[in-house]
């Protein structure tokens, strides 16, 4: 392939800058941009050795001292020749470094197109190249985790036994089908059922992780909803670490939601602070009053946040009754510095809608944060599997792994009602071509592979 080019480390002043390169012709590039201070070509040093020298312009003038390496294929990121300079990360310095290689006979690299070849060159199989997303875009460190165990492989070794079991089970029903005169051993079908059954049951584990895979990735979408002058404001302030929304004695102070995004327990949430829930004659107030409605109700957690300090309301219990529709739902008692005694509980839901967890708190001290944040970790536990990148953290993911799994009931299903082996085998297959579309690993090709390892050994 053509020699790519890209800066790797971004467009703003940074201590140190990366310009990347690959493809075939990649080191002639380098020969022309770089000068060694050992007084050898680049394309004649020591491999995956950082060597110190100059990087040129396209008139030979020196634009930078800094480090070179280069990576000879196929034992690179990208599977081909490749190349990195590592200079001081000044923008006119990176562009001028770049622009010396385009001139040099590169060109400029599209959008992910060193992982594309990576991909294509059978560096990397689909689900690490997401992973490498994963990666960059990771906000906690259990996604950062689960993100780099999916890069050395972790979901492909979970994937790959669900395909080898059904390459059998196809190999083996066309080996018999379409070779009867060689010596095959015959189809069992007990031992079918039961390589469905397991493929079946693995992808069942898998899908329960998706829940959990999505929080690590995307956060919680949480609402925090309260009458007004709850401490609803005052609330995200804590959690942000700053003034993020406006707090004053006045009430209805907040007309309209407030986005951000914290850590809380480790969790990620996707916090919205609402209008405070009252009736109210202002149209605007009105407006930021349905408009929490909605949050709490699309919310996957609700901070239903009471004011401890005073009587409950009606306009209280009217909050807890709003946040007990919620999927998961926490009673936050605030203004605990201010209060008399210490103990608050929700007594107008029922216990089927009880909250996860009641806290007191005060959003102006402290107190009470911590226990705040032990009590989303309870809800959205990481899990030892972030550890071993066996987490589906991607719809695409999602809706491959639900196909193989309906196909390979369905091969079951077939099965046990004694069908022609060509209804199982489309099934099987087609679990098989969605397997494939996660891993990257084309099942003609390895079911011919298969039948003729079968001939004449009776296996």
């Amino acid at each position: 392939m053509d020699p790519i080019a890209a800066i790797a480390t971004g467009h703003s002043p940074t201590a140190i800058g990366i310009v990347r390169l690959s493809g075939e012709g990649c080191f002639a590039c380098c020969d022309r941009v770089f000068r060694a201070a050992n007084g050898r070509p680049f394309s004649q040093q020591e491999p995956r050795k950082m060597v110190f020298g100059e990087m040129l312009d396209s008139q030979g003038r020196v634009i930078d001292q800094g480090l070179a390496v280069r990576f000879p294929g196929p034992r690179s990121y990208t599977g081909e020749d490749s190349a990195e300079f590592h200079c001081h990360g000044s923008p006119v310095v990176l562009r001028e470094l770049l622009g010396s290689l385009f001139a040099a006979g590169a060109r400029q690299a599209k959008a992910g197109e060193f992982t594309r070849r990576a991909f294509l060159n059978g560096r990397l199989d689909l689900t690490q190249a997401e992973a490498v997303i994963d990666l960059i875009d990771a906000e906690t460190a259990a996604a950062a985790r689960n993100a780099a165990a999916q890069l050395d492989g972790g979901l492909r070794r979970v994937l790959e036994p669900i395909q080898d079991a059904l390459l059998d089970v196809t190999s083996r029903f066309y080996a018999v089908v379409d070779y009867p005169d060689e010596d095959i051993e015959d189809i069992r079908p007990e031992q079918v059922a039961r390589a469905l059954d397991d493929s079946a049951a693995a992808l069942d584990r898998l899908l329960a992780t998706c829940r959990r895979g999505k929080v690590l990735k995307s956060g919680v979408r949480t609402a925090i909803v309260g009458r007004p002058n709850a401490g609803k404001s005052s609330l995200l302030n804590a959690l942000a670490g700053y003034d993020r929304a406006i707090v004053t004695d006045i009430p209805g102070t907040t007309r309209d939601t407030v986005e951000e995004s914290v850590l809380c327990g480790g969790v990620l949430l996707r916090l919205t602070d609402t209008a405070g829930i009252r009736d109210t004659e202002d149209a605007v107030e009105r407006l930021g009053v349905e408009r929490s409605r909605k949050a709490a109700e699309a919310a996957d957690l609700v901070l239903a946040v009471v004011d401890g300090s005073v009587p409950m309301t009606e306009e209280d219990r009217e909050v807890l009754r709003l946040a007990a529709q919620a999927p998961r739902w926490i009673a936050v008692f605030s203004k605990c510095d201010l209060w008399d005694t210490k103990a608050r509980s929700v007594g107008v839901i029922g216990r089927e809608n009880a909250p996860a967890a009641s806290v007191s708190l005060s959003a102006v001290t402290g107190e009470g944060l911590e226990r705040l944040e032990d009590a989303v970790a309870a809800l959205f536990p990481a899990g030892e599997d972030t550890d071993s990148g066996s987490l589906l953290t991607d719809r695409r993911q999602e809706e491959a792994a639900v196909r193989a799994r309906d196909a390979t009931r369905r091969a079951r299903e077939a099965l046990a009602a004694g069908l022609t082996p060509d209804a199982i085998l489309t099934d099987a297959e087609e679990a098989l071509d969605a397997l494939g579309e996660l891993t990257g690993r084309t099942a003609r090709e390895e079911i011919v592979s298969r039948i003729f390892s079968r001939f004449c050994v009776g296996k």
